[in-house]
């Protein structure tokens, strides 16, 4: 797993090659709309959310860390493993974006793909053939990096919900439901990808659009969790990552809400809808501050010792 997320950085000489200028790369990564506000843009902006941010990397970190049989007091070092492979991917999708961006700019090819394997014949024309091998390479690492994403998450759910065994320390013969739903998913991907003429841009477009829009709901739910006292003790959420999390969770939602507007009413100015939307959440998290407040001081704080806090476990 982690050769496969190094090896996104195979990407970065990539970027170099297309001569990327710092100064375009810098302006693009600072967010803005331009344009009209619509559901066509919409519905793009929250598939790139969607891609970035899976709900199934919610559920498949949580339960990989489970999976590794680790106590808390290696959830130091967990955090550590996150940030790094974070950051991994981060440079890797960043590259990716330079080198089709300043590869293809001012060409005939600029906004013209359709396809993944478009977008390879193209780096292959523009910056050589072995450029061409490379990110063809790169991009059947990151789909191997998907498919075990996505799969391995809904084989932990099936075995949560039937309450069958599900981990990877387990045999065949131990494991039966877990690892046949995750052999039946990876088959089904596969044979939705080999269908003839399937559109497989529109395909992974509506995927990670769907995936930003469960977001918020996954993500509220997953906040409520992270606050209770009986699942996690006194490794709950602090306040200061509460903030953050009902900042990133209001955004999601008016990114939902912009979406269900422009698809209903596309004739409407969404300038001040949008402001309004901003105004209520941002009142919604003022109240939800004043009630986590309220609550915290009710709460007792955990007044075990260091040890007991590493060591601690559900009831």
């Amino acid at each position: 797993m982690y050769l496969l997320i190094a090896m996104n950085l195979l990407v970065v000489p990539l970027a170099i090659l297309s001569h990327p200028r710092a100064g375009a790369v810098t302006q693009a990564v600072i967010p803005g709309l331009r344009g009209d506000l619509n559901s066509k843009g919409m519905l793009f902006m929250i598939a790139l959310v969607g891609a970035t941010v899976t709900p199934a990397q919610l559920f498949f970190h949580q339960s990989n860390v489970v999976d590794k049989r680790i106590t808390a007091r290696w959830l130091g070092y967990e955090r550590v493993e996150t940030m790094i492979g974070a950051v991994f991917f981060t440079l890797g999708a960043t590259a990716l974006v330079v080198t089709c961006a300043f590869a293809f700019a001012g060409t005939s090819m600029q906004g013209a793909f359709v396809d993944v394997g478009g977008v390879i014949r193209g780096v292959a024309t523009r910056l050589g053939a072995p450029a061409g091998d490379l990110f063809a390479l790169v991009l059947l690492n990151g789909s191997i990096l998907g498919t075990v994403v996505v799969t391995l998450a809904a084989s932990y759910a099936v075995g949560d919900v039937f309450g069958v065994r599900h981990s990877l320390h387990r045999r065949w013969r131990d494991a039966r439901y877990f690892y046949g739903s995750f052999a039946a998913l990876v088959t089904l991907a596969a044979g939705v990808v080999l269908v003839p003429g399937t559109p497989l841009g529109i395909v992974n477009t509506a995927v990670q659009a769907l995936a930003g829009l469960l977001l918020p709901s996954a993500t509220v739910f997953l906040l409520l969790l992270c606050n209770d006292s009986g699942v996690l003790g006194p490794w709950k959420n602090p306040t200061w990552l509460n903030a953050i999390a009902s900042v990133i969770v209001a955004g999601l939602l008016i990114l939902s809400g912009l979406l269900t507007l422009t698809t209903l009413l596309p004739g409407v100015d969404f300038g001040p809808v949008a402001i309004g939307l901003v105004g209520s959440l941002a009142f919604g998290l003022l109240l939800f501050a004043l009630n986590g407040r309220r609550r915290g001081r009710r709460e007792p704080s955990f007044l075990g010792t260091a040890w007991e806090r590493a060591t601690w476990t559900m009831p």
